[in-house]
């Protein structure tokens, strides 16, 4: 095995360990990434990159079904599912080589193979199972990311059960779909399969789909898919999936205790994911795992003196923005960057693009409150928006909540075309520990989407003016 030495080594090549990587190389650290797949990871290649251009071409589907509201005429109006899930695989190529190009640009080596820690500041890297390269750094950064979980009985075969991957590469589309699990992940096929006229059902364990938003938000979601025609069984438990020669019949068990055979020509598991910890050398390390994840400190350290992990692998939640956030954390703590500031997780936008767009920051009304503040709640409604009638999106909400002794904006929730984008103006605000004060005296572009942001926290204080 040939050996090399480098100042900081980056075990995988996804949206947190590439972003590591060039910031170590930008503080003049020599920089290594092992990959054994794909640059830019499961996000880029088969995760946020490709399913977003997914639904763009369901949601121009829909809107030339749609052209009529607007005085456009279109006849005969069809897709073709192939020429959509390649444009799919071409956007994460084109993205994929990008990523290659930025590491080269800042003279990061690029390792391709599998990585498995190897003793103190050691990475044994091997291919094809045959070790090759063993490499030795004062600093190691764990970003192997993670994978779909399944559970006793609902494994997925690739076939009649999907995980996200088959979910992006179909050879034709389905008759009826039953989705597990409503987090974004599954809400956001739900949706792309139901846009192109698949009957599509989901089923959600929890009282309600997207548990994770804030209540209202997820009631508000509920009601546009079911007028859309999605069917929604929320409290239930899928028990058994009985496979066919082209077809699964799923038992479905309701809070009632009842159970119901629904049949489908396919199913998707959206079931949540747990981390790559497998293989990659922790057992004879002070590194310490919980529930399929990594356990780290407030800067990405583990128990392991060197040994660092950050994105998916490192634990909830589980977003790309949070991994290269934490990949950057990570690597200027090594460097020694003054005045660092932990991450905090309260200031981390969640965005789930279906059609109504849902996106959010901080708690929720239930949390805030649970959490002992005495709230201001303010709404304001998509229908009292000039921009948001004249672009035909007039379902939708934004709501925001305040602490109401200090003014502190506790959290921010969204549903309607485009929330996905305006999120980001309260993310900053969170950041900034923006109060109501600030945000009521920032002037708002007229007419955009955003001055539904304003009237919001108007409304709060009942100042709302537009409605």
């Amino acid at each position: 095995m040939t050996q090399d030495s480098f100042d900081v080594i980056v075990l995988g090549g996804g949206p947190g360990g590439y972003v590591a990587a060039i910031r170590a190389a930008q503080l003049g650290m020599k920089t290594a990434v092992v990959e054994r797949e794909h640059l830019g990871g499961i996000c880029l290649n088969w995760g946020c990159i490709p399913t977003k251009a997914l639904l763009r071409s369901a949601e121009i589907y829909h809107n030339v079904q749609h052209a009529g509201e607007f005085g456009i005429s279109v006849q005969g109006a069809s897709f073709d599912l192939q020429a959509i899930v390649k444009r799919s695989r071409q956007v994460a190529k084109r993205l994929s080589g990008g990523v290659a190009h930025l590491l080269k640009k800042n003279k990061v080596t690029v390792i391709d193979g599998f990585g498995q820690l190897a003793g103190k500041g050691r990475l044994r890297v091997s291919r094809d199972g045959a070790a090759e390269r063993m490499l030795t750094a004062k600093h190691i950064v764990l970003a192997t990311g993670a994978r779909a979980r399944s559970l006793p009985g609902l494994e997925g075969d690739g076939k009649l059960v999907w995980t996200y991957k088959e979910a992006m590469l179909p050879d034709a589309l389905p008759k009826s779909l039953l989705v597990i699990g409503s987090g974004a992940i599954g809400i956001e096929f739900a949706s792309f399969y139901h846009t192109l006229g698949v009957d599509v059902t989901v089923v959600e364990v929890m009282d309600r789909i997207l548990p994770v938003e804030d209540a209202e938000i997820s009631a508000l979601a509920e009601k546009a898919f079911r007028k859309q025609g999605m069917k929604i069984m929320t409290g239930a438990t899928v028990k058994a999936l009985d496979k066919g020669a082209d077809h699964v019949t799923a038992i479905v068990e309701g809070k009632d205790g009842k159970s119901t055979a629904l049949t489908v020509d396919r199913v998707i598991l959206a079931i949540g994911i747990t981390g790559n910890v497998e293989n990659i050398g922790l057992e004879n390390t002070a590194v310490q795992v919980d529930r399929g994840h990594v356990v780290i400190d407030e800067y990405c350290r583990t128990a392991e003196p060197g040994v660092y992990a950050i994105g998916d692998l490192a634990g909830p939640p589980w977003l790309a923005h949070k991994a290269s956030h934490e990949g950057i954390l990570c690597i200027e703590k090594i460097a020694g960057v003054p005045d660092l500031h932990p991450m905090d997780t309260k200031n981390i936008p969640g965005c789930t693009y279906c059609m109504p767009q849902i996106a959010s920051v901080g708690m929720t009304e239930e949390a805030a409150k649970k959490a002992g503040h005495k709230v201001r709640v303010g709404r304001f409604p998509y229908v009292g928006n000039g921009k948001a009638i004249a672009l035909g999106e007039t379902e939708g909400l934004i709501k925001t909540v305040f602490d109401a002794k200090t003014g502190e904006l506790l959290g921010a929730h969204m549903i309607g075309a485009e929330v996905t984008e305006l999120i980001q103006g309260y993310t900053i605000a969170k950041t900034l520990e923006t109060t109501e004060a600030e945000l009521m005296h920032t002037v708002f572009a007229h007419p955009t989407l955003s001055e539904m942001m304003h009237e919001s926290v108007l409304d709060a204080y009942g100042r709302a003016i537009h409605f």
